[in-house]
């Protein structure tokens, strides 16, 4: 139903969980899919899925908090793949602590990861789309981009950034035939997530708060993706899609 088929996709941070998901998704849509994660993380199981789902796949090594290697790997992967129609900018952390225990490394981590990186990506992208006439930029944010969560206060402030980045973008860049838009997901359970959740009362008071009651899965978040990546939503620009199950609905 959602056209990708024929384009060139780099998702970040796509060695498990979400970012594994959403290029899987897309590799069965029918993108090329460059996958990219840190150098010490092992990307061959992203790739082989992708392989099997019947998309086309390349890696690269890319710590995005990096600009050097930013600017290295996107230009690698323009050389290799001559294109990109769609970046997924997915690598991000989640270190809950309490704000007066919050330090300057772990401020810095945060938003070098989280924000910094996602904006030179896509900045590193901008002349070929904006050359070719398409481009769809989805950065992933979450839930607690729009509602404050107790022990989060720094990641709470990196999503909350990410939503109105791609809002600027998207208005700045709109006239290329470019689209910047976000993804809120609620709690899944991913490496960032399961320790807490093993914690009875902590997953009862996410399950509390989900209207349907349930956890979202990795896969809830990639279709979300290959929509905001299709043909078909191309008069969706600057906007977040939540997919929470209702969390922030009240």
């Amino acid at each position: 139903m959602f056209n990708v088929a024929g384009k060139h996709a780099l998702v970040t941070g796509a060695a498990t969980g979400i970012g594994q998901a959403i290029a899987v998704r897309l590799a069965k849509a029918g993108c090329t899919v460059a996958i990219t994660d840190k150098p010490e993380v092992e990307l061959d199981e992203t790739a082989d899925l992708c392989r099997r789902a019947g998309g086309a796949v390349t890696t690269r090594a890319l710590d995005v908090r990096d600009l050097g290697q930013i600017e290295s790997a996107t230009a690698e992967l323009l050389s290799e793949l001559g294109r990109i129609d769609i970046l997924v900018n997915n690598a991000g952390i989640n270190r809950p602590t309490p704000t007066q225990d919050v330090d300057r490394d772990n401020w810095d981590d945060h938003f070098n990861t989280n924000v910094r990186g996602g904006f030179f990506c896509a900045r590193a992208l901008l002349p070929t789309m904006a050359r070719n006439g398409f481009g769809r930029v989805i950065f992933i944010s979450s839930q607690s981009g729009l509602v404050g969560i107790r022990g989060q206060s720094v990641y709470c402030a990196t999503k909350g950034a990410l939503i109105n980045l791609a809002r600027a973008l998207g208005v700045e860049w709109a006239e290329f035939g470019i689209t910047v838009n976000t993804v809120a997901p609620t709690f899944i359970e991913t490496n960032l997530t399961r320790d807490r959740l093993k914690d009875p009362d902590f997953r009862r008071l996410v399950l509390a708060k989900i209207p349907k009651g349930e956890l979202a899965e990795v896969d809830d978040v990639a279709c979300a993706v290959v929509y905001l990546a299709s043909e078909q939503a191309g008069m969706v620009n600057c906007a977040t899609v939540p997919v929470d199950g209702g969390w922030t609905a009240w």
